[in-house]
């Protein structure tokens, strides 16, 4: 691949919300083909709609229903439906949610077969694909079951912190019966995986957050972190792993203690997540780790109150294609360095005898 330029897959995302405008507005600067060959999964339709709605934004595309056929210097739409669709910006509708499903569909069969380097997802919203096809609350357990992946990690980044999930997209009242000390070993062993393959961190030293306030008080408003979090921390550690906690989540952020780390462990959504987006301002990226292939995302949603009016900050959205060219490379590059190593032998010192002689 540092002969030539990834492909990177895009999704829609729901039709009616802010994906078609932020790919429109990310691939509008012609730079972003001299680093990749983009391949929006979409329809002409869909995206000549939103074009439209932006003022003053040069975009030219190819279309294609072959990817051994692609057009290098041109951003490359992948029609995934021929039919007619109705377009309402900001509306929650059914239709929104079943061509975003599709459009997912469709691109992560190429990303196996292969026909892809990686994919950059659009944000699609819960409420309207919960289909029968698509029995997922996201794009992380689809792709998880997708690729066969025994466990995968929600980890969100920008330059000053990374923030992983124990749980994900689950209700608050469902958390403290998900914790387990397997699972937060796995969560971290994944973490640890990632800062190591995809970030190039030898040596990675995380930090883990208490479930319950103040990590509990030494089990006087909580016992998960005595019972559950600390053990694993206790074992990791025994091991040799640079893992450190639980810590209070709200202390832990306002003292800036994430800046001492290489990463978070938080245990639920909004715990690591509200921290995160307040840091990120605006640039953070998803990157689900754990699985064969890379896949990142913008880390926000639909946004149904703006679709349509030509407002949506792509600023993330573009971060999330540099990011998912940038992870290709380091798993690239360490893929590199770890394939059949130079093997250490064993060299055993001379050592004189009685006689004056030399043994080994």
């Amino acid at each position: 691949m540092q002969n030539e330029k990834p492909v990177i897959g895009i999704t829609t995302g729901d039709l009616n919300g802010v994906g078609p405008e932020l790919i429109i507005k990310t691939l509008s600067d012609t730079r972003i083909l001299e680093l990749c060959t983009p391949v929006v999964f979409s329809s002409n339709k869909v995206i000549n709609f939103y074009r439209k709605t932006i003022a003053e934004t040069p975009f030219n595309f190819s279309n294609t229903k072959d990817l051994t056929k692609l057009s290098p210097k041109q951003v490359n739409i992948f029609n995934c439906w021929e039919e007619e669709v109705p377009i309402q910006p900001g509306a929650l509708t059914d239709s929104g949610g079943k061509y975003a499903v599709r459009s997912l569909m469709v691109a992560t069969q190429c990303l196996k077969d292969g026909q892809l380097d990686a994919l950059v997802t659009a944000p699609i919203h819960k409420s309207n694909t919960q289909i029968p096809d698509f029995p997922y609350t996201g794009h992380t357990p689809f792709l998880k079951e997708k690729f066969g992946a025994k466990d995968v990690l929600m980890l969100l980044y920008n330059g000053a912190v990374r923030v992983a999930l124990v749980t994900e997209h689950v209700p608050i009242s469902k958390v403290a019966g998900l914790i387990t000390k397997e699972l937060v070993l796995s969560k971290i062993n994944l973490l640890k995986e990632s800062l190591v393959k995809d970030f190039g961190i030898d040596k990675p030293k995380i930090a883990v957050l208490g479930l319950n306030p103040h990590a509990g008080d030494g089990g006087q408003i909580g016992t998960e972190e005595q019972q559950h979090i600390k053990p694993a921390i206790d074992l990791l550690q025994q091991q040799g792993q640079l893992v450190f906690g639980p810590y209070g989540a709200d202390a832990f952020f306002a003292r800036g203690s994430y800046k001492e780390f290489d990463a978070v462990l938080a245990m639920y959504h909004d715990q690591g997540l509200v921290a995160f987006k307040t840091l990120a301002q605006g640039d953070g990226v998803n990157y689900t780790a754990g699985l064969p292939v890379v896949r990142t995302s913008p880390d926000h949603g639909t946004a149904f109150d703006i679709a349509g009016k030509g407002i949506a900050d792509e600023s993330s959205f573009r971060e999330a294609l540099f990011q998912a060219i940038d992870l290709l490379r380091q798993r690239e590059e360490y893929a590199a360095n770890t394939t059949n190593p130079l093997r250490r032998g064993r060299i055993e010192k001379e050592r004189p005898t009685e006689a004056g002689k030399v043994e080994l």
